[in-house]
């Protein structure tokens, strides 16, 4: 029987601490949060919940909420990682994080091999296990990543393409935290190329795609996203030898931040106006409607109807099998925003990150991720990655790949 420590009731906490509460295998499950009316109301919804209310800016904190757990599971803000990872490793036991834990006095590059190296030995030397990167983009992608390079003897190429197709008739650019989405929009991107990690530009090197259920190609850019870096340093050992690794990302919430990205409005460097300093990313913030949350709040929106409830998250690895070039391209498919609602409550957006989030949590609990060190999802074997898109399929969250020899 495993005891949990979720940490965040956001979408994504709530969402795996509402999965683990279904877990047979699970005996208690902490629910922390700065937000103590959050913490209250999620706990009363489990059977298993315990609330707590913390300070999660302070190590110590989380430290001693985590005695005697088998897992941490980090919902919070990026912010948050290393302090949570660093928590785990005094308390000595499993980690997870939604994102890319940053190595906070490194740049984001360094940091990463760095969590990948360093880190890794010393989560290796207590014998547990730090997974990150485990929500839907990085996440579920990785998981499809792996697969789809490894149906090959030899991976060139691999293009993660995400797009996001779910318009609103209000204006609500963002279905999930524009911080967040501000934020990747505005940092330098990354690619894997010619064996090198690279930097970009954002919204650079643009592709028009066509994907086989959208009716006209749809362009996709340079992203800030974690998937080339990551990949980038496990390709030799998890995708076989791939020499370019590419995010390329799309949709209406591209469409919407490029413009003010050319015009400087997602700038952090202060401006003079009317006499007055700003930063203009403070003032989009200001002035952009944060992502719905509530259920009452999802549901206006879904009454006022949708333009469009679409999107696309798709795989492709181009290489060498038996001789032959080929490309393995594998589409990923979920309930869209509408019928996320109506099973869950939830977005689209939340529900595929959050359940694709939980997915990780449950091979914790079940004992399928048990090997010391540090890692991200692409470096998952054979039979866990079979384990996750079987359990993934229960959720309506499923993976069709094709082979096609490429001419």
């Amino acid at each position: 029987m495993k005891k949990l420590l979720i940490l965040g009731v956001g979408a994504q906490g709530s969402t795996v601490a509402k999965r683990m509460d279904e877990e047979p295998n699970v005996s208690e499950l902490i629910i922390a949060d700065y937000d103590e009316k959050a913490v209250n109301d999620l706990a009363s919804q489990l059977t298993k919940g315990k609330p707590l209310q913390i300070d999660a800016t302070k190590k110590e904190n989380i430290v001693k909420a985590a005695q005697g757990v088998d897992l941490i599971v980090n919902a919070l803000p990026l912010p948050f990682g290393r302090i949570v990872q660093e928590a785990a490793l005094e308390v000595k036991t499993n980690y997870q994080d939604f994102a890319l834990t940053d190595a906070d006095d490194m740049p984001w590059i360094d940091g990463a091999k760095y969590m990948l190296s360093e880190t890794s030995e010393r989560f290796k030397a207590i014998g547990k296990t730090g997974l990150m990167s485990t929500g839907s983009a990085p996440g579920i992608i990785s998981v499809v990543t792996a697969d789809a390079a490894n149906r090959l003897d030899e991976c060139e190429t691999i293009y993660n393409f995400v797009w996001e197709g779910v318009v609103a008739k209000r204006f609500l650019p963002f279905w999930w935290s524009p911080q967040v989405a501000y934020g990747d929009m505005s940092d330098t991107a990354v690619a894997y190329e010619n064996g090198k990690i690279i930097e970009t530009e954002p919204f650079s090197r643009p592709m028009m795609v066509k994907f086989k259920h959208v009716d006209e190609p749809v362009r996709l850019v340079e992203h800030a996203h974690d998937e080339p870096l990551e990949m980038g340093i496990n390709a030799d050992k998890y995708l076989k030898g791939a020499k370019n690794i590419y995010f390329k990302y799309g949709g209406a919430g591209v469409e919407f931040a490029e413009p003010l990205y050319r015009m400087g409005m997602l700038s952090r460097e202060p401006v003079e106006l009317d006499g007055q300093m700003v930063i203009p990313m403070n003032l989009a913030l200001k002035l952009t409607p944060p992502a719905p949350k509530y259920h009452d709040e999802i549901k206006e929106i879904l009454d006022e109807g949708l333009e469009q409830d679409n999107g696309a998250m798709v795989v492709q690895a181009i290489g060498m099998k038996d001789g032959k070039k080929i490309m393995v391209e594998s589409y990923v498919s979920a309930p869209g925003c509408v019928e996320a609602f109506e099973k869950s409550g939830l977005t689209g957006e939340t529900y595929f990150t959050g359940q694709g989030g939980a997915l990780f949590t449950k091979m914790f609990v079940n004992d399928k991720i048990i090997e010391p060190g540090m890692f991200t999802p692409e470096m998952l074997n054979e039979e866990q990655r079979k384990y996750y898109f079987d359990e993934a399929a229960k959720l309506e969250i499923t993976v069709e790949t094709t082979i096609e020899e490429v001419k």
